[in-house]
């Protein structure tokens, strides 16, 4: 009876023709684990053999197709591949813990519990779990204070913010006058005709009655 291989649920087969190589991941953090490539010694002589068969055809041939359909078997049944595998497992275990409360393997140096005996996700640390909980708390609680303070104590809310002065043209932050030439950033154009101050600078026309200003 085969023994039983570990990592089926999260392990990728990086094999080719010319050997065989296996890439292992922990199911928290997704680290991977890449073993050793280990070469097919006997592809070699099968790619010697496909080459001769396809020369001299034959009975040559027929073995070449067989030679070749072996390659392409090779990819789930193969004892070689089974014994490739195993020995991966072999050398990529040691960096795994398999978690006795949630059943998922875990690599052992991010994402273990040593204290515990268990994975981070089913035993977090007290210390990293502190650690967020307090950046948590004082995010929240820096929020909860701006909120609070108020910040449009010194802004003149009742008059229409630019971020151009009309005169000169300089990017401003706010105020009533432009901080590069001092120049009243409310400048309005009264029409001459119905009087109407809600024209706006460089207008031609009256915006109420059509008067050229």
């Amino acid at each position: 009876m085969p023994t039983p291989v570990p990592f089926t649920d999260n392990v990728s087969d990086l094999s080719n023709q010319d050997g065989y190589q296996f890439e292992f991941r922990c199911e928290r953090c997704g680290n991977g684990f890449r073993s050793a490539f280990v070469r097919d010694k006997m592809e070699l002589g099968r790619s010697a053999l496909r080459a001769v068969g396809s020369l001299f055809g034959g009975k040559l041939q027929e073995i070449s197709y067989s030679a070749e359909q072996w390659r392409y078997n090779r990819a789930s049944n193969s004892p070689a591949k089974d014994a490739a595998l195993a020995a991966a497992v072999q050398e990529i275990s040691p960096n795994f813990r398999q978690c006795r409360g949630c059943g998922d393997w875990m690599c052992s140096s991010q994402c273990w519990n040593d204290e515990i005996g268990q994975c981070l996700r089913c035993s977090p640390s007290v210390a990293e779990e502190m650690s967020r909980a307090q950046a948590e708390a004082q995010r929240g609680q820096i929020w909860d204070r701006a909120r609070e303070t108020d910040w449009t104590a010194d802004l003149d809310l009742a008059t229409r913010a630019k971020v151009s002065c009309p005169s000169c043209g300089s990017k401003v932050d706010g105020g009533k006058f432009c901080s590069s030439c001092g120049s009243s950033l409310a400048v309005t154009t009264t029409c001459g005709g119905c009087g109407s101050a809600a024209n706006k600078p460089g207008s031609v026309f009256c915006s109420d009655c059509g008067t050229r200003l």
